[in-house]
C-alpha cells in the first residue's frame, strides 16, 4: 500500500502544480512509513517539504494555502497526533467553504496513518473515524488494500472538498499491485462501497484493516459451508447506504466490524442505515464487533483489543439465533 500511495501522490504532484505535500519528516526522510519517499527529489523542496513539530500549524497552514489557490496534501504523522489539530480541522477546514459562501473551497486531503495492528506506543494507534465523520463539511475515506488506496487518494486530491484520508498502518505492507497509469476516470463515485467477496448467508461490513480480517473470517466460515459476503465501506462519509441495503437484502443478516470502541462508534451509524434500508428483509438484528470501551491499548495488549476471526464468527452465529 505504501508504494500505491506514493504513486498516487507522485501523479497528483505531476498533474497539478498547485498540489503540495508537507508534514513532519515527509521531505528528506520520506515519512516515517516512507509513503512520501523520493517525492521531494522528484518535485523539489518547494512542493514537498518538512514542517515544524506542530499538527495545529500543519492543518492551519493547509487552510491558508488552500485559500490562496493551492491543493494541499498534509500528513499528520500518527492518528493520535490529530487531537492537537482538531481546532483547525473542525473550525477552519470543515467550515471555510460554508462560511465564505463558496468563495473559499478547501481542496485539502489530510493524510493520517491510522488504526492499530502494528503494536505501536500510546497515541500511535487510534481509531478516530467516528469523530471525523461526525463533522459537517468533511469527507472521510479509509482504503483497505493497495489498489483502492491508489484510487481513493487520487480521487481525494482531485476533489475540491476537504477529505480526511485514514491510512490503515497495518496494511502499509500489502503488496497487491496498484493500477498501472494515472487514469482513474472509471472509478466508482465518491461515497461508493464495494463488495470484495460475494456470499449469501450474511454480510460483513468493515473498513480499513478490518476488511482483511473479515475476509479471513469468510474463508473460515466457508469451510463449514457458510458463505459470507464482505463489503468494504471505503468511504466513511458519505456512506453508501444504498449499497449496504442492496447487500443485506440479499443475505438478510449483517455484522459490522470496526476497531474503534463500540459505544458511539461508526458501527452504530452503519447499523442504523442498514436497518432503515433493509428492515423488511432482515432476519435478525444487526450485530456489531468492535474494540472495547477502553483507551486504545499500546503494543502487547492490541491482539486482545482488536476484533478477531472468532469474535466475528460468533456474531454471525448470533444472527442465526
Amino acid at each position: 500500500m505504501r508504494e500505491a500511495l506514493n504513486l498516487a501522490l507522485d501523479e497528483a504532484l505531476t498533474e497539478d502544480p498547485a498540489t503540495l505535500v508537507f508534514g513532519e519528516d515527509v521531505g528528506r526522510l520520506g515519512g516515517v512509513f516512507r509513503v512520501t519517499e523520493g517525492l521531494q527529489r522528484r518535485h523539489g523542496e518547494h512542493r514537498v517539504f518538512d514542517t515544524p513539530l506542530s499538527e495545529a500549524a500543519i492543518a492551519g497552514m493547509a487552510v491558508g494555502l488552500a485559500m490562496n489557490g493551492r491543493r494541499p496534501v498534509p500528513e499528520l504523522q500518527f492518528d493520535g497526533f490529530a487531537y492537537p489539530a482538531m481546532d483547525q480541522i473542525v473550525n477552519q477546514i470543515a467550515r471555510m467553504n460554508y462560511r465564505s459562501r463558496g468563495a473559499a473551497p478547501m481542496p485539502i486531503t489530510l493524510r493520517i496513518p491510522s488504526f492499530g495492528g502494528i503494536q505501536a506506543p500510546e497515541h500511535h494507534g487510534e481509531s478516530l473515524e467516528a469523530a471525523f465523520a461526525h463533522v459537517p463539511g468533511l469527507k472521510v475515506a479509509a482504503p483497505s488494500d493497495a489498489p483502492d488506496a491508489y484510487r481513493l487518494l487520487l480521487q481525494s486530491v482531485r476533489s475540491d472538498d476537504p477529505v480526511v484520508f485514514l491510512e490503515p498502518k497495518a496494511r502499509y505492507w500489502d503488496r497487491s499491485p496498484a493500477p498501472a497509469g494515472a487514469d482513474s476516470g472509471g472509478d466508482p463515485a465518491v461515497g461508493t462501497a464495494r463488495v470484495v467477496r460475494s456470499g449469501r448467508h450474511a454480510t460483513l461490513v468493515a473498513w480499513g484493516a478490518m476488511v482483511h480480517r473479515c475476509l479471513q473470517a469468510a474463508e473460515a466460515a466457508a469451510e463449514d459451508g457458510v458463505q459470507l459476503e464482505v463489503v468494504d465501506l471505503r468511504w466513511l462519509k458519505p456512506i453508501d447506504a444504498a449499497g449496504l441495503a442492496e447487500s443485506v437484502r440479499r443475505t438478510r443478516r449483517a455484522v459490522v466490524v470496526h476497531e474503534a470502541p463500540l459505544t458511539a462508534g461508526l458501527g452504530g451509524e452503519v447499523s442504523a442505515l442498514i436497518t432503515e434500508g433493509a428492515f423488511a428483509r432482515l432476519a435478525a438484528p444487526v450485530q456489531r464487533v468492535a474494540g472495547f470501551d477502553v483507551v486504545y491499548p499500546a503494543g502487547p495488549l492490541e491482539p486482545q483489543y482488536l476484533p478477531t476471526v472468532d469474535r466475528i464468527l460468533s456474531a454471525v452465529q448470533r444472527t442465526f439465533g
